[in-house]
C-alpha cells in the first residue's frame, strides 16, 4: 500500500511538473493556412483595385482614382510616380501576380497536403522581399510624395502579419534553425511582437506624416 502511494505520489508530482512549465502553444499548420488564404485574398483584392485604377487612368489622365479621399489621402500621386513601377510596369501588377499563389498556398494546406520543405521556404524568402519592397514604398509616401495612397495602405497592413506568422511557423518547425531559447520566444509571443510590429509603422508614420494626416481631415 505504502509503495503503491509513493509511486502515485511521484506521478502525480511528475505530471505536475509538466503542467508548470508548459512549452509555448504552437501555431497549427491550419491556422497558417487559414491566415494564408485570408490575408492573400485581401492582398489581391487590393491589387486588383489598384490595377484597375491604374489602367483607368492610363486611359483617361485627368480621372479621379476611387481610392483618393483628399489632397493627402490619394493614390494617384503614388501610381504615377517612377517608384509605382519600379520594375518598368505598375507595383500592383506584382501583387496579382503573387498573391495568388499565396492563396493557393494556404488553401492546399487546408486540404491536409504536406507541402515540401524547398516551396514554404521560397515562399518565406518571397514574402520577405516583398515586405522589403513595402518598406522602401512606405519610404517614399513618407519622405519623398507626403502623400498616403489608402489601397497601397491595405496592403502594407497585410504584408506584416503575413511574413510574420510565416516566420514563426518555418522557427517552429526547425525550418529557420534557431536556439531554443529564441524558438521558444517567439513561437510563444508571436501575438505581442505582431502587435509591437504594428505600435512602430503607426508610430513611424506618424512622427513623419502625422501633421499632415491631421489636416486632411
Amino acid at each position: 500500500m505504502t509503495h503503491s502511494t509513493v509511486s502515485g505520489d511521484a506521478t502525480r508530482s511528475s505530471e505536475d511538473d509538466l503542467v508548470q512549465v508548459p512549452g509555448p502553444r504552437p501555431l497549427s499548420t491550419r491556422t497558417l493556412g487559414v491566415l494564408l488564404t485570408v490575408l492573400g485574398a485581401i492582398g489581391l483584392a487590393a491589387s486588383a483595385w489598384l490595377s484597375v485604377e491604374r489602367y483607368l487612368t492610363l486611359l483617361d489622365p485627368d480621372r479621379v482614382a476611387t481610392c483618393s479621399i483628399n489632397v493627402f489621402l490619394s493614390c494617384g500621386a503614388a501610381m504615377g510616380s517612377w517608384q509605382g513601377s519600379l520594375f518598368g510596369f505598375p507595383n500592383p501588377f506584382l501583387g496579382l501576380a503573387t498573391f495568388p499563389v499565396v492563396v493557393t498556398t494556404g488553401v492546399v494546406i487546408l486540404t491536409g497536403a504536406r507541402l515540401p520543405r524547398w516551396y514554404l521556404n521560397a515562399l518565406l524568402a518571397g514574402t520577405a522581399l516583398g515586405q522589403l519592397l513595402i518598406f522602401f514604398l512606405m519610404w517614399t509616401s513618407f519622405y519623398v510624395l507626403h502623400k498616403l495612397c489608402p489601397a497601397c495602405m491595405v496592403v502594407w497592413t497585410i504584408m506584416w502579419p503575413l511574413l510574420w506568422f510565416q516566420l514563426v511557423h518555418a522557427v517552429q518547425e526547425g525550418r529557420v534553425p534557431v536556439g531554443e531559447g529564441l524558438r521558444r520566444a517567439l513561437v510563444g509571443n508571436r501575438g505581442i511582437i505582431l502587435v509591437i510590429g504594428y505600435v512602430v509603422a503607426v508610430g513611424w508614420l506618424l512622427l513623419s506624416v502625422g501633421p499632415e494626416l491631421v489636416r486632411s481631415f
